[in-house]
């Protein structure tokens, strides 16, 4: 009995089977009538050897397909002998493929000599049988195991030809052999040299690695910086595809994306090369070729719109959710030129629609619809931008066929298309982002019949006015019967659903929502790596400095210095804006460009609360940059201008350059920081936005709309970061997960967490640290592989030997928690954790190693395989900023100190943060209890503790103390700012309130001078009576004294003098010289302090103890001298040095 065959070449085999229906030696089974290869082949298998590799052409399936459309050409040019002339042709067809693209060859031929060649005839028309016998002779051809190469035997797997053109190359692999879609994309990366002829730019629309579980696609190969990008049918609102019972689950390629008449689509109205303006280093302007092609979810929602507008016919509404990030722009672009094409279902000579009309406010998707569209020869020339209303009529009346039109034109292009009830159209609407600000939202507004000031819009637009409008007119007028709707969203709102949404009766209730084939959510998009989750790594600003405590063995830290940016933050509200600035630029520099982000290019945006807000952090943020002589520079945008002292100032005016340029310079340095209120938050393309600063409330779509500026992806982009310094949290939470089908964390992350996890995966005694520390070391050094996979390979033996398959589920689970964990704390914790850096670094490694137990998706592991060379940079400045938090360095002694270290005020890191949550603790505003008990509790403790209202209380009157009380009541309030709002907003404004705390902290508090006194003196005696026994011993006579001098001032002598000593040595027999003498003369050093400057004379001047001392045994009878040298020590006197 044969057994299954799992290896590689049988998958291969069975995609040629799918395409060609040619048994092969690996798939050689009859195959059933309705199987899909025995009814819808059409390809030819192509043969190895036909390949020619100096021109990269397969000769004889392109001399076959010329033979049989233009026999004349080959006689002309003499093609059918294989000699110079056929020679010359070929290096000819070759040549203006590398200068133009298979793509446009094929669809536009060569011209060589004196004839013009076609090299591909199109897809008929509808009722056209002479344009679909014509396409019928395209021979569309597929070749295993191609060698390409004239220096290597290097072969791949398969390679997909038009004509003898060559357009897709494969390399396939078989989770079944240990292999997944992860090998053949690093095969692309390591063993495919774009320098060969056929991986060149442009020569192939696509190069596609795929397993039996997953696809993706490169158009352009660069070594390892190759960007794979997954061509998947999604599965459960994510990435993947689902499972077919039916097959492979990646069988959908060559059932659907690869026959004859899906890819001449692809080819005819989809890939093309196109040339995009780019900026290098030094700013110099320079053209950039790149290939489109279309993702899988492009394709598929563009053919469903074209399907379901055939079927439909005129007067339907369409609502396309597809995410942020989705390629939004092509989507419409090749909707519309193919809607251009779309026949009527009873007429098919007749076409459905006489213009389409695209509107949008987004001037790049302008730029971007005119170039793709003009890549297509067929519709180019009737394509028109309108900018007036006059010109839009004329191309509506005149039957423009393509039309792009802004927003503003919106209500004008209703009336005029009720007024053409003859004429049909498309209206393809692009959510409108409104990115150049509040000039333009403000013009549309009140095109569309609104009237607001520009300024409103700036400021407080919390929401897409844009889409609320058009919503409104749609709503406000009977739907157009001659028009087709097309909405595109990332956000739909509930209105938008319900204008354009598909019905669906759910039990008894009406829902509306996007149809799933013309659904791309931003879950997907995520896991996809089209974008990034800008809330993986969303913290708020307390929660910044919290998470800071739960680190190892709870280390020391300079208190001074923990807490010195903190303090400042709320020293004082009217300087909040410089401290929370130099805390984002601190922050920036250390963490983001010191980490190396995005290959060292790393970009910030600062969102602030309004046009003034912005203009306060660019001023602040760019002092402080040059006051730490960073050479980082920030640019401040806003629309139109703003009065600043009393002048009207444009962002053109404080940037020192056009407004048009901010894009283009962000890319460049010295600009790190872009500093909004609300222009750029919502539309903006930016790659290299890394971090956000958030000093602004947002909610609802709004907070999604501008937290994804971070979410384009870039090669070297691996995660984000957003800092929010208004408390967003929840908010952002509850907008989020509207739209990503997903919840998110926004509490803190505890960092003994990963303790926890590390000692687990330790204790499972897969690795061993010195496997780690070798790891490491050779990967920084930037080791070649050779030495890094032999300690990987033995630790997946251990794992995969010594851990059954449930204990391999936790291991692998446990290390992927560890390194998403770490990653987090690593953007938050300004010190480094050399221990878990090294640990995450060596996991990184090993987690794509580890086999997939069984109860893993197979289908997953393309997301755990990363580009580890891509990661070395950061890595490298991680570790350095963690390894140099072990030797921490020495200041200088300060000018003018005795010479001495200083002893640096430290406490324990708990401590620290405990200081830092009585300032900004994670109290609930609104929670009454919690107020209450910040009032009853918290405010009178720190109150108490002003050292200005306890020496008042102390040294003055009820009266002063008062006033020093109403200073530190005001002080502490102040400090409450940024944790209880609404507290300092009572105090400030609010006259009725603040007498009455001030009245109730005053009675809570002050303690009249005896009872202070009273208790300070017993304060000051016990330490008096400590000190003395470390300095004397314990014997109980020194205590004794002690006692006896107290005793002595606490039965009301207000101070002591020689004969008071005398007393007590009469009534105790203490000798004065021998004992009193000494306790006061050690009570009053500099070492001890207690009592330093306590036992003088009204002046304080200094006095030599020991001479006292034989003055007052040889003279002690004369009392008017010991009245002279009256020598005080009053309780009051020594209270200040007692506390401080």
């Amino acid at each position: 009995m044969a057994k299954t065959d799992t290896s590689e070449r049988w998958f291969e085999a069975r995609v040629v089977r799918g395409l060609t229906g040619v048994p092969q030696p690996e798939y050689s089974h009859e195959l059933a009538p309705t199987d899909f290869a025995a009814t819808h082949n059409g390809y030819v298998q192509g043969k190895p050897i036909d390949y020619n590799r100096d021109v990269a052409l397969d000769v004889t399936q392109l001399l076959a397909f010329l033979q049989a459309t233009q026999p004349k050409a080959v006689e002309t040019l003499e093609l059918a002998a294989d000699g110079i002339k056929r020679t010359q042709f070929l290096h000819r067809l070759q040549g203006e493929i590398t200068k133009r693209g298979v793509v446009d060859v094929l669809r536009k031929g060569v011209s060589h000599g004196p004839v013009h060649v076609d090299l591909y005839k199109l897809l008929p028309t509808p009722g056209n049988t002479a344009a679909a016998d014509a396409f019928g002779k395209n021979i569309f051809s597929v070749t295993r195991q191609v060698r390409y190469s004239n220096d290597s035997g290097n072969e791949l797997d398969l390679a997909i030809f038009i004509n003898g053109l060559p357009v897709l190359t494969f390399e396939l692999k078989n989770s079944l052999t240990k292999q997944t879609l992860a090998d053949a994309i690093v095969q692309y990366q390591t063993t495919r040299s774009p320098q060969e002829l056929l991986f060149q730019l442009g020569r192939c629309v696509a190069h596609v690695a795929v397993d039996d579980s997953e696809a993706a696609f490169c158009t352009e190969l660069k070594g390892k910086a190759s960007w794979f990008l997954p061509f998947n049918q999604g599965w459960n609102s994510g990435a993947g595809n689902p499972p077919n019972p039916e097959g492979l689950k990646t069988d959908y390629l060559w059932k659907q994306v690869l026959t004859r008449e899906s890819l001449a689509n692809i080819i005819e109205s989809y890939a093309q090369v196109v040339e995009e303006e780019e900026a290098d280093a030094g700013g110099k302007k320079r053209k950039k070729r790149k290939q489109i092609f279309p993702r899988f979810h492009q394709l598929r929602t563009v053919r469903a719109l074209l399907c379901r507008a055939h079927s439909d016919g005129v007067g339907k509404r369409y609502l396309i959710q597809h995410s942020a990030g989705s390629g939004k722009s092509n989507t419409i672009a090749w909707l519309a030129h193919q809607l251009v094409e779309l026949r009527r279902k009873d007429d098919p000579m007749t076409a459905q629609f006489d213009s389409i009309i695209v509107i949008t406010d987004r001037r790049a998707l302008d730029t971007q619809i005119a170039r793709t569209i003009k890549g297509y020869d067929h519709v180019a020339a009737i394509f028109g931008h309108s900018d007036n209303a006059q010109e839009l009529r004329e191309y509506l009346r005149r039957g423009k066929k393509i039309i792009v039109t802004t927003v503003q034109k919106f209500p004008f292009i209703l009336d005029e298309l009720g007024d053409l009830s003859g004429k049909s159209f498309a209206l393809l609407i692009d959510e409108a982002h409104s990115s150049q600000g509040g000039k333009t939202t403000a013009r549309m507004h009140e095109a569309l019949g609104g009237k607001v000031a520009e300024e409103e819009f700036e400021e407080d637009s919390t929401q897409d006015a844009v889409n609320t409008e058009i919503e409104k007119r749609i709503a406000s007028r009977k739907l157009l019967a001659n028009a087709s709707y097309f909405a595109f969203t990332a956000t739909p709102k509930n209105k938008t659903l319900e204008l354009f949404g598909e019905k669906t009766l759910t039990g008894d209730k009406m829902q509306f929502r996007s149809p799933e084939e013309l659904t791309y959510t931003t879950k997907q998009a995520i896991q996809e790596k089209f974008i990034l989750d800008v809330v993986e790594n969303y913290t708020t600003y307390n929660s910044f400095y919290q998470v800071a405590k739960k680190v190892e063995d709870d280390p020391e830290f300079d208190k001074v210095k923990a807490l010195k940016k903190i303090r400042h933050y709320v020293e004082s509200h009217d300087k909040a804006i410089r401290r929370k600035a130099e805390i984002m630029v601190d922050h920036f520099i250390a963490q983001v460009a010191g980490k190396q982000k995005i290959g060292g290019k790393a970009r910030a945006m600062i969102v602030c609360n309004g046009i003034a807000r912005a203009i306060d952090y660019w001023r602040e943020v760019s002092d402080y940059l040059t006051q730490i002589k960073s050479s980082h520079k920030a640019i401040v945008a806003y629309s139109g201008d703003f009065e600043i002292s009393g002048q009207r100032k444009t962002e053109a005016d404080l940037n020192g350059f056009p407004s048009k340029d901010i894009p283009a310079n962000l890319k460049q340095d010295p600009y790190r920081f872009l500093i909004v209120a609300n222009k750029f938050v919502t539309g903006f393309d930016e790659p290299l936005l890394h971090t956000m600063y958030v000093d602004k409330p947002l909610a609802g779509v709004l907070a999604v709309q501008t937290l994804s500026r971070l979410n384009r992806a870039h090669p070297q982009k691996h995660d984000t970061f957003v800092l929010d310094f208004a408390d967003n949290g929840e908010a952002v939470k509850t907008a989020f997960q509207d739209y990503y089908r997903a919840t998110i964390q926004t509490g803190e992350t505890d960092a003994n967490k990963l303790h926890d996890l590390k000692a687990e995966l330790d204790g499972q005694q897969v690795y061993s640290w010195q496997q780690v520390e070798e790891l490491v070391a050779l990967y920084v050094s930037g080791a070649d592989r050779d030495k890094i996979d032999p300690i990987l390979d033995s630790c997946v033996a251990e794992y995969t030997d010594e851990l059954g398959e449930d204990d391999q589920v936790k291991f692998k689970g446990k290390a992927k928690a560890f390194v998403r964990s770490y990653g987090f704390l690593a953007a938050i914790l300004s010190y480094g954790h050399p221990t878990w850096e090294k640990l995450s670094i060596f996991l990184n490694f090993l987690i794509p190693k580890l086999p997939a137990p069984k109860e893993e998706d197979l289908s997953k592991g393309v997301l755990e395989t990363i580009d580890m060379d891509s990661y070395r940079v950061e890595a490298k400045a991680a570790l350095m900023m963690a390894m140099a938090d072990v030797d921490a360095t020495v200041d200088p002694v300060p000018p003018g100190s005795a010479g001495g270290k200083g002893e640096a005020n430290t406490d324990k890191l708990s401590a620290i943060i405990k200081t830092f949550n009585d300032l900004f603790g994670n109290i609930e505003w609104k929670d009454e209890d919690k107020i209450r008990m910040v009032i009853a509790e918290e405010i009178p403790a720190r109150v108490a503790q002003d050292k200005a209202y306890q020496n008042a209380q102390a040294n003055s009157d009820k009266q002063n103390a008062k006033l020093e009380h109403d200073k530190a009541l005001n002080r502490v309030v102040l400090e409450l700012l940024s944790d209880h709002t609404e507290l300092f907003k009572q105090f400030s404004d609010n006259q009725n309130f603040k007498r009455w705390l001030t009245d109730m902290v005053f009675d809570a508090t002050y303690q009249p001078r005896d009872a202070v006194e009273a208790r300070r003196g017993g304060m000051t005696r016990e330490r008096s009576r400590k000190v003395i026994q470390e300095k004397f011993g314990f014997a109980g006579i020194w205590s004794q004294a002690v006692d006896a001098l107290f005793d002595h001032l606490e039965r009301g002598r207000n101070k002591l003098g020689l004969s008071d000593l005398v007393e007590i040595e009469q009534s105790t027999g203490l000798s004065v010289s021998n004992i009193l003498f000494p306790i006061l003369n050690v009570l009053s050093t500099n070492d001890v302090g207690i009592l330093r400057r306590e036992f003088l004379n009204d002046a304080r001047l200094p006095m030599d103890f020991d001479a006292v001392n034989n003055l007052a045994n040889a003279h002690r009878e004369e009392s008017d001298w010991a009245e002279r040298l009256s020598i005080r020590w009053t309780l009051q006197d020594v209270r200040g040095n007692m506390h401080g």
